[in-house]
């Protein structure tokens, strides 16, 4: 697949060691959310063997006429290069990539199991089921250490009176550590946290992103549900 260069236009930290950043939108560039794209530095001042690419779900959605990333700041070449980048700096991208989309039949409920940076692309889900009107009824169990560490909560919480038939579940799993206050839910997702808002299962479609230990378990208890892994979608974050 041909790339295209695209400028930076905004950085920003969106929450504990992590950052997004704005693009230019390209002519004619379309995607579904939820979809990822491969983003290439341009003769980078360091590099290492990880190379110069990384793939990132896109935070944006399709009406927008920016495009988004967002990411776990790692010491490594690439994200070094990246957080440094000047605005206007050029970059090369690919894509879209992916079929990790919302499934398209509204009277089947769509339930997200997510941990950390793997809100990513259901953050660009949302945006467009909000913009689009879709009236799917929607489940969004968010898992995090803390709420410094989680990123686009405000935003998401504020979806809810945007999107016709959406539920958020934050949960914090290390609030101990933390310096702010939290009323909602703590501890990870659990089959009876699942169940308490989500209820029957048998209709739903089940989707789930994070680190790949939080996919598997995520998956397990699915199964133990009774979800048919025909209706379970997952996506793994892994080297943030």
């Amino acid at each position: 697949m041909d790339k295209q260069t695209i400028r930076l236009l905004k950085k920003e930290i969106i929450a504990s060691g992590t950052m997004a950043f704005t693009f230019t939108k390209p002519d004619g560039f379309d995607y579904k959310p939820g979809q990822s794209i491969d983003l290439t530095l341009i003769n980078p001042p360091e590099t290492d063997a990880e190379g110069n690419t990384r793939a990132f779900s896109l935070t944006s959605a399709p009406r927008e006429n920016t495009i988004g990333i967002a990411t776990r700041m790692r010491d490594t070449a690439f994200k070094r290069v990246l957080k440094n980048s000047d605005i206007n700096s050029e970059f090369e991208f690919a894509g879209p990539f992916g079929s990790f989309t919302l499934h398209n039949n509204a009277s089947r409920p769509a339930v997200f199991l997510v941990g950390g940076i793997g809100i990513t692309p259901f953050f660009s889900i949302l945006k467009n089921a909000a913009a689009e009107k879709l009236t799917h009824k929607i489940f969004l169990f968010y898992s995090n250490r803390k709420p410094e560490d989680s990123a686009f909560l405000n935003e998401l919480s504020a979806l809810q009176t945007e999107i016709q038939d959406f539920t958020l579940i934050a949960s914090m799993t290390e609030m101990e550590n933390s310096l702010q206050n939290w009323n909602g839910e703590t501890g990870f997702i659990t089959k009876e946290m699942i169940l308490k808002y989500a209820g029957d299962l048998t209709n739903a479609v089940c989707y789930s992103a994070g680190p790949p230990q939080m996919v598997a378990a995520m998956r397990k208890i699915l199964n133990g549900i009774g979800v048919n892994d025909d209706d379970i979608r997952t996506e793994e974050f892994s080297g943030y």
